[in-house]
């Protein structure tokens, strides 16, 4: 499964946005999906986290820890997360990919996830994007306006 999201931020600065999304451990204050983060050691000199993802449908919930490690960094530009685990198993791919961009409203943020499993597959996975995007966009709206004030 392969999701590409867009919003504006809107009043806000390219570089006030990056900084919201270049490191895992600012996630957890605007999008929900992302329940935890903590530091992990760093994997070739590239800063990695431990990541747990919780998500409820209904009654149901599930959740899912990874060790994601940034792999590309392009400051107030670009950044890039896979699931690089310390282990010998073999694992389902998670990358997670943000862009920000100026636009004359503010700034255009560009999210790209992409999920090589099964166990959250499409069917579950899609609409809880959906609408977990659509709440942290207006979560992270209020965490980058409250540090620009």
């Amino acid at each position: 499964m392969r999701s590409t999201v867009t919003a504006v931020v809107t009043g806000a600065a390219p570089v006030d946005v990056f900084a919201q999304v270049e490191s895992l451990d600012t996630y957890p204050a605007w999008l929900r999906l992302v329940h935890r983060v903590e530091p992990a050691e760093p994997e070739g000199g590239q800063p990695a986290w431990q990541v747990e993802l919780r998500a409820r449908v209904g009654p149901f919930a599930r959740s899912k820890r990874l060790r994601m490690v940034r792999t590309v960094f392009e400051p107030g530009r670009r950044v890039r997360f896979e699931r690089v685990q310390d282990d010998d198993r073999d694992h389902a791919e998670w990358i997670l990919g943000a862009e920000v961009a100026p636009d004359p409203d503010g700034t255009l943020l560009t999210m790209d996830l992409e999920y090589t499993g099964e166990l959250w597959g499409d069917s579950l996975l899609q609409p809880l994007l959906d609408e977990e995007v659509r709440r942290g966009k207006r979560a992270l709206q209020e965490v980058v306006s409250a540090g620009t004030r």
